[in-house]
């Protein structure tokens, strides 16, 4: 029987870096880093949080540890929440996970609200030693000749690695919204990519009700995509060259969130990776494809989480 491509690490922190108001790096550290796999700059993996009263002690490590984790009982299931590797590496047994602090409103902010250095957190991850594909990464640019990238502060961690690993001739835009003014990061990428970073409006009115969430992520995209068609009218109405084959990867517990990730294009057309609030994500999915024409299969777009919705 082949090696799952995915396996649990069991990991220790070894070093907090408070990034911003609302940003914490958390390097990890553990012999069993050493076989961890990273196969696309979003690659998205769980962390397993302890319990308070028990800790790991029912958490399934081998097998199907999946099917054996839904089936505990409520009170001996560990919650597991999604994340993206900022960066792997593996040689140093080392990862890096950056965590969006908010205050105690779920397991992982109450987590990254007193973690420290010796602290033991599981994380499920690819493992490099299965011939398996592990998936869970949806950046497929192809050989697009223009990038948009647009995202909320659960998606800067992957866009990040992804600026990172462009090569250095890429074009496009990058917009990220986030809570506030200083949870601008500096992020490495090509000149001809330009970042722009959204400080959150609580005047301005969001999504749901919801005061300024997803507002200025979408009038922004929504600008810099209706003065791209005008530019070039022709672009958007470029059919992708790579056939419709979008991938449903649903993550743990987010089954009815949005998510359509296409194959790599090998024309020189727009690629967008849209990530953060599901209805955000959606709207600008919206623009793009209806609005404005733009094929279907030029964007990728995922719902990493849903507001009104409380993290459990």
């Amino acid at each position: 029987m082949a090696k799952p491509g995915y396996r649990v690490f069991d990991t220790q922190v070894a070093q907090i870096t408070r990034m911003s108001p609302h940003f914490v790096r958390v390097t990890f550290r553990s012999d069993d880093l050493r076989e961890l796999g990273w196969d696309g700059p979003d690659q998205r993996i769980k962390v397993v949080l302890p319990l308070a009263s028990s800790g790991y002690d029912h958490v399934p490590f081998e097998g199907d540890w999946y099917s054996a984790w839904r089936a505990l009982p409520d009170e001996r299931r560990n919650p597991i929440r999604t994340y993206t590797i900022r960066e792997a590496r593996p040689a140093a047994g080392e990862l890096d996970v950056d965590f969006v602090a908010h205050g105690d409103s779920g397991p992982a902010s109450r987590w990254i609200g007193t973690a420290k250095p010796g602290d033991r957190l599981l994380v499920i991850a690819p493992d490099a030693t299965s011939e398996e594909e592990s998936g869970g990464w949806e950046w497929r640019p192809g050989a697009a000749g223009t990038l948009l990238i647009a995202g909320d502060e659960t998606a800067v961690p992957a866009v990040g690695a992804i600026l990172e690993q462009l090569p250095d001739d890429s074009r496009g835009a990058v917009f990220l919204e986030v809570p506030e003014a200083a949870d601008a990061l500096e992020l490495r990428g090509p000149s001809g990519v330009a970042v722009h970073w959204l400080a959150r409006d609580a005047a301005a009115h969001g999504h749901d009700g919801e005061p300024g969430y997803g507002a200025r992520l979408v009038e922004a995209v929504t600008a810099w995509a209706d003065a791209w068609v005008a530019a070039d009218p022709a672009a958007a109405a470029v059919p992708a060259a790579a056939p419709a084959t979008a991938r449903e990867l649903p993550a743990l517990d987010d089954d009815d969130l949005v998510w359509e990730a296409p194959a790599a294009a090998d024309d020189g057309g727009v690629y967008a990776w849209l990530a953060g609030e599901a209805t955000a994500i959606t709207t600008l999915r919206r623009h793009l494809v209806k609005g404005l024409g733009v094929d279907r299969r030029r964007v990728a777009f995922m719902g990493y989480w849903k507001l009104g919705r409380a993290e459990g």
